[in-house]
């Protein structure tokens, strides 16, 4: 039987959309007004294609099977280890305060959505948020975005909540490529940045001047962040591997008065300089009054080419025990300024208040990550993305904290892995990318290393396939959450993340963020679930943006978030929101495939590409041609290997059946390397745009720009 002729006998209509196939589920004894009689069992095989079920019953027999065949469930804590959660102990909070008796996140959530203000009130309490003064009002109006204000009245600094800790227990653990190992303490740290904000306020740096950073993941980055933070300056970072341009796209238009730089950076064993840059960037930013040079691959550089440099030995205070001047201010005063990917023009500069960020980076850390005073938290980031901003946030809590900087498979593809036993890491971050990178290394960490310390994995940066979430359980550690999360640089934090207390489903993230009022709209607007739509957030946080850097009509703003959706915000990823809780990132939705009309995300045939040994990396575009789209897939092969015809038969074979015939590319090419932004993500639109003959408006924003050369010139793109 077909599936067109079984979809017709038990009224299957076009308009219900199953997200993914769940394989071969078995009906059994299907009432006869399905058009079945009684003891007929049937073999039902959905692949991922429009339809609608109109009867609910047969709904509710589908659903369990999909859940029975798919919904994997590859991790579930303990009773015990519930209890023992932050998230716990904070659901219990607000059963009290409000006289409630959830038992469970899913409660909890929907609470937080339908009451933001009490939500973010008993966070505040819950994580001790630090103020001079208390604040009048929670939020004047969540449903206004943009523009809601925030805990009006407050006053406070960013810095001295990160530093509210002051004693001998290790609060940054420095490992580099080719350098020793470092250790500071609480301590230490606050004298250090006492000692820096010292000489930033005597050469007359103010609330709302620039301070950046053109720094390694360092503790003088961290220390130079909070030094500038602490006297209400305005910090922004770029990782000294930007070229020229994509710092001057960025700095450029924020004018710094201080730039704090590295002399250079370790990247495979290899020492490499910033100065030169550095003597570039001073020419192009005549704002700038001082340089202030860490050492970091000479003991002491040559900084004499550079105008208004000095070492930053000489320029921080010799005084001890200083005191810091904690500049009291308003919550919305300006903290970071974060960048856009820039790849269809100059970057966008989102500035982030001071109280936004702090009491969103706590809630996620506390709450979602389970983070605590005896935790060892690594993320393997650079300064140039959110997640260096949310790392540093940990501080808070009076964690430790882990700085790599370097190549993550140098010497070999298992260095993180010695890293997290040598160091006793619990919470372990990193991406998608490494994960899949890791897993075609043949490197089996759970088995070479002792990792009984660690407890969480985090991944982030782009959707983690199945497979990845399977090789962690599989290749590292059982018993352990797995929580991938999903957000950006927007609002420096996540819409979706983990949940402690609640099970890990291969490739789905556990859960909403609490307070995250997040749906997925469908073609119509409206709100679905179980079915692929727009991320989308209907009520205000107190991270977004409180406006764009040389935007003074809020015109960039809106475009960016609000023009699809008024007074509602539209991220720009397709998602899944599953009746479990759960959430399904299907990758950008600028990038979506729409062969047929038919909405495809990317990650899916990503996933199955992963399998294959002989491919490095890929990247998916949809080609417009001859009034319909197809799919073109590209690949960067590994060393000694070819896209050869076989190879093609056997992707083209796995996307049709474990994916839908929709799926499968209609070319499949090799090439030399795939483009990346700066903060490494796949630019799918450039190339789209590349090999449709449009101009990419901004080259400089990414780290590879001669790889979109080739694909000019691929004349297999003519052709059917």
């Amino acid at each position: 039987m077909s599936a067109s002729q079984y979809n017709a006998k038990i009224h299957i209509r076009k308009g219900f959309r199953f997200s993914r196939p769940f394989g071969f589920a078995l009906i059994n004894r299907l009432p006869e007004k399905h058009g079945c009689h009684d003891t007929t069992v049937l073999d039902f095989f959905v692949v991922c294609r429009p339809l609608v079920i109109r009867d609910e019953s047969l709904n509710s027999l589908l659903r369990k099977h999909k859940g029975k065949h798919m919904d994997k469930i590859l991790w579930k804590p303990s009773d015990e280890k519930i209890k023992s959660t932050n998230m716990y102990e904070f659901m219990g909070v607000v059963n009290k305060k409000f006289q409630k008796a959830f038992t469970e996140y899913r409660e909890l959530y929907q609470w937080s959505v339908d009451n933001i203000s009490d939500l973010w009130e008993t966070i505040w309490e819950f994580v001790h948020i630090k103020s001079s003064v208390s604040y009048e009002q929670v939020v004047d109006d969540p449903g206004k975005m943009p523009g809601a204000r925030w805990f009006s009245g407050a006053r406070l600094n960013f810095a001295e909540n990160l530093l509210r800790y002051r004693d001998d227990q290790i609060a940054l653990i420095f490992r580099g490529e080719d350098r020793e190992r470092r250790e500071i303490t609480y301590a230490e740290l606050y004298d250090e940045v006492a000692k820096v904000a010292k000489s930033l306020r005597a050469m007359g740096v103010r609330p709302g001047d620039r301070v950046s950073g053109f720094m390694p993941n360092m503790p003088e980055t961290i220390t130079s962040m909070l030094a500038a933070t602490s006297i209400g300056a305005v910090w922004s970072s770029c990782s000294p591997d930007f070229g020229i341009n994509g710092v001057l796209d960025r700095f450029g238009q924020i004018k710094p008065k201080v730039l704090i730089t590295a002399d250079g950076y370790w990247f495979k064993g290899k020492g490499l300089d910033s100065l030169g840059r550095v003597s570039q960037i001073i020419r192009e930013i005549p704002s700038i009054e001082k340089v202030v040079v860490v050492p970091y691959t000479a003991e002491r550089p040559e900084i004499g080419s550079i105008p208004r440099a000095v070492h930053y030995s000489e320029f921080k205070s010799e005084e001890s025990r200083l005191n810091i001047m904690f500049e009291q201010l308003p919550f919305d005063h300006p903290l970071y300024i974060m960048y856009s990917s820039g790849t269809t023009g100059l970057p966008k500069c989102m500035v982030q208040g001071a109280g936004g960020v702090l009491i969103n980076q706590l809630k996620e850390l506390i709450l979602h990550t389970n983070l605590k005073r005896n935790d060892r938290i690594f993320y393997y980031t650079t300064c140039g993305w959110m997640m260096w901003n949310w790392l540093t946030a940990s501080l808070g809590v009076g964690a430790t904290l882990l700085l790599y900087d370097g190549n993550p498979f140098h010497p070999g593809p298992a260095a993180l892995w010695k890293m997290a036993q040598d160091e006793k890491i619990t919470v372990f971050g990193t991406s998608a990318g490494y994960i899949g990178a890791l897993m075609n290394s043949g490197v089996k960490p759970g088995k070479e290393y002792d990792l009984s310390s660690m407890n969480t994995i985090l991944s982030t940066g782009s959707p983690l396939s199945v497979e990845g979430f399977e090789f962690i359980y599989r290749e590292v550690k059982k018993d352990l959450q797995l929580s991938s999360i999903s957000g950006g640089s927007d609002i420096n934090g996540c819409f979706a993340l983990g949940n402690p207390m609640g099970p890990v489903y291969a490739g789905e993230l556990q859960c909403r963020g609490l307070g995250m009022k997040v749906e997925a709209f469908n073609e119509k607007g409206d709100s679905v679930l179980n079915e692929r739509g727009e991320l989308v957030c209907t009520a205000a946080a107190p991270s977004m943006p409180i406006y764009f850097w040389n935007d003074p009509d809020m015109e960039k703003y809106h475009s960016a978030y609000f023009d699809v959706y008024p007074n509602i915000w539209r991220h720009g990823d397709f998602i899944e929101i599953r009746d479990n809780g759960g959430v399904v990132i299907y990758g950008r939705s600028d990038a979506t495939l729409n062969p047929g009309g038919v909405r495809i995300g990317t990650s899916d045939i990503y996933r199955l590409v992963e399998r294959f040994p002989e491919i490095e990396d890929s990247l998916v575009v949809g080609q417009d041609w001859k009034n319909d789209i197809r799919i073109i897939l590209f690949a960067k092969m590994r060393p000694n290997n070819e896209m050869t015809d076989e190879l093609r038969s056997r992707i083209k074979k796995l996307i049709r059946e474990e994916a839908s015939p929709r799926h499968v590319p209609a070319k499949i090419l090799q090439v030399p390397d795939i483009p990346y932004t700066l903060n490494m993500k796949k630019v799918e639109l450039a190339v789209k745009q590349v090999i449709q003959g449009q101009k990419v408006l901004n080259r400089d924003a990414l780290k590879n720009p001669e790889s979109l050369d080739y694909f000019t010139q691929i004349e297999d793109l003519g052709y059917d």
